[in-house]
């Protein structure tokens, strides 16, 4: 096994610096919370005994019974923080932790699997294992959110156009060295997405009822006003008649838009805690000074009418925290003589028919500053990954040093890939287990990569935009009644469709090719698919076993050619290097693998 990088390396030993510095602060952070709380105990302890001396001995002054209790207040407000610090400490161990594992390869099961994300008759993803435990989804992984999650399962799954993918690549490259921002957008994103219903909030925000006129604003106002000053006249001696009569009005306009004040206030709790939440996440794309353009439109997407989104929702909170006034029963009164609720109502619909439309902007522009940080961490993780060139013109796939980014890059065997003009398709064969299936994931994966705008476990990767299916893991379906061979040639006339559309050309990637037939219906078919495919503007590998459908490739030279892996026996044992070599493969283990297990043949 091949020794880690020396980048990767010094990336590992920031990993373990700040796990131990963070392991540090939340064992201090515990340490003081353990010590406030036992002078919790002693204060209140204290409390009880003042009270006794001065309420039940009386030998102390009553007053002196504030100490204790101002102690008290003072040692809770400092024991939450004590705890809130070490929380966010241990979360930051947890995130570093994680951290290794996917340097270690061993990230499997740890984060999110992206299982919501999946489509079964995706042209690849199942395929390219982009999503479940272990799959590429997991390993890149680092938004808290839903929102955030849902941007980069859509980056995976649909290829964006190049200018789309260079935009990416420069807020990646800009977040790749800022460790600090990416850890604190995680752990800000471990508090926030429990609590927040992205879909429900959006909803809530394009649901607003239009803003209420300036002529009921007004007339509520006036009204409050002129309600204060017939008051204030009969403080000083004036008649009580005209301040009953304005009350009389106040409570006829009260009664003419109640309906509407109930659906406001009804609908005000949740997407205020939800706004809360949000307005954190947004805070820290609002302050940090990105100098990459996709960032900077990032920030300019969250500023509504010049305010920044946190402000606005600032706003919004100010509103829900005066409502809380009006279940004080001293102030309802006052709240009631002034239209409190009905003007504060209003209030909250004007905000809502301002911003409303907004709150799905900002959802999104927090999702993707997540998708961004997760493919900014692999980046940071793997610094000798190469960022790809995309470019137009006739497809191509050009990689050098190409390995899988799902293993450790210590065990990742690398080879070159080239497809284009005029080699359009390569027939890779040999024996079971030599790496066939692990190029076609690999030049798939990569592919995908490059289009989501991600680095790529390549030394350099050239390529046009290209529309990947594949045909790996395509399995039999009880459910659908279909054969193992009927999912598969399905799925290949899938790929040839996709190929026909020609926007952008297609990247075939067939993995033994109908295996379910007989060889001589497998030849002519294998002929008659990539035939067409290639015919169809596509590029791709074809891998097999068989060495009949080698024969492919010399019926259609100088577009296709035959590539190779190879095995030997050794004391009893095969062995494989992964390179692939040019020409057929010249033997098979099958045999021998048979005999391994204990099979007499």
């Amino acid at each position: 096994m091949a020794e880690p990088s020396p980048a990767q390396a010094s990336i590992r030993a920031e990993y373990e610096r700040r796990r131990a510095a963070r392991g540090g602060a939340a064992a201090a952070a515990q340490r003081l919370a353990a010590r406030i709380s036992n002078a919790r105990l002693a204060v209140f302890a204290i409390g009880v005994a003042a009270a006794w001396l001065a309420f039940g001995a009386h030998l102390l002054s009553g007053h002196w019974i504030w100490v204790p209790i101002a102690a008290f207040v003072a040692l809770v407000v400092w024991h939450d923080r004590a705890l809130r610090r070490a929380r966010d400490a241990e979360r930051a161990v947890h995130w570093y932790d994680e951290g290794l594992a996917r340097l270690d390869a061993c990230f499997a099961g740890r984060g999110a699997s992206g299982e919501p994300f999946r489509e079964p008759h995706h042209p690849y993803a199942d395929d390219l294992d982009l999503f479940g435990a272990g799959g590429l989804f997991e390993l890149l992984c680092r938004a808290r959110t839903t929102a955030g999650q849902a941007t980069l399962a859509r980056w995976l799954l649909a290829p964006a156009p190049p200018e789309a993918v260079r935009a990416r690549q420069g807020a990646v490259r800009e977040l790749a060295p800022a460790l600090d921002l990416r850890e604190d957008l995680a752990l800000l994103g471990d508090e926030v997405a429990p609590g927040l219903r992205a879909d429900a909030l959006a909803r809530w925000g394009e649901s607003a009822p239009a803003a209420p006129a300036p002529a009921l604003r007004a007339t509520a106002g006036g009204l409050a006003a002129l309600s204060l000053a017939a008051f204030a006249a009969f403080c000083l001696g004036a008649p009580l008649v005209p301040w009953l009569g304005v009350l009389a009005l106040e409570l006829a306009f009260a009664g003419a838009v109640r309906g509407r004040t109930r659906r406001t206030l009804r609908e005000i709790d949740e997407p205020a805690r939800d706004l809360a939440l949000l307005a954190r996440l947004l805070e820290v794309l609002e302050r940090e000074p990105f100098a990459a353009p996709r960032l900077a439109q990032l920030r300019a997407a969250i500023a509504t009418r010049g305010a920044t989104a946190s402000r606005e929702i600032a706003r919004l909170e100010r509103l829900a925290q005066l409502l809380d006034g009006r279940r004080n029963q001293l102030f309802a009164p006052i709240g009631a003589a002034l239209l409190f609720t009905t003007q504060v109502a209003f209030a909250i619909d004007a905000w809502r028919a301002r911003c409303g439309s907004a709150l799905r902007d900002w959802i999104a522009a927090v999702g993707e500053l997540e998708a961004l940080a997760s493919l900014a961490t692999q980046a940071a993780e793997h610094p000798d990954d190469a960022f790809p060139e995309l470019d137009a013109g006739a497809p191509h796939f050009e990689a050098v040093g190409l390995g899988h980014p799902l293993l450790a890059e210590p065990r990742c065997i690398r080879n070159d890939v080239s497809l284009g003009e005029p080699l359009r398709a390569l027939v890779v064969s040999g024996s079971n287990m030599s790496g066939k299936s692990t190029l076609l994931r690999s030049v798939g994966v990569n592919a995908v990569l490059a289009q989501a705008g991600a680095p790529v476990r390549a030394r350099r990767l050239r390529m046009g935009p290209l529309a990947v299916g594949a045909s790996i893991r395509v399995l039999d379906s009880l459910q659908e009644g279909a054969s193992r061979f009927y999912a598969e040639i399905r799925r290949l006339h899938q790929i040839v469709e996709l190929a026909k559309a020609s926007a952008p050309p297609a990247l075939f990637l067939l993995d033994e090719i109908l295996h379910g037939t007989n060889s001589h219906d497998r030849r002519i078919g294998s002929e008659a698919v990539v035939r067409s495919l290639v015919g169809h503007g596509a590029i791709g590998l074809v891998t097999t076993h068989d060495l009949a459908i080698a024969q492919v490739a010399d019926a259609l030279a100088p577009r296709a050619a035959n590539v190779h892996f190879e095995d030997e026996l050794v004391g009893g044992e095969i062995r494989f290097d992964y390179r692939m070599r040019p020409g057929v493969v010249a033997r098979s283990n099958a045999l021998a693998l048979m005999r391994a297990v204990g099979l007499e043949v």
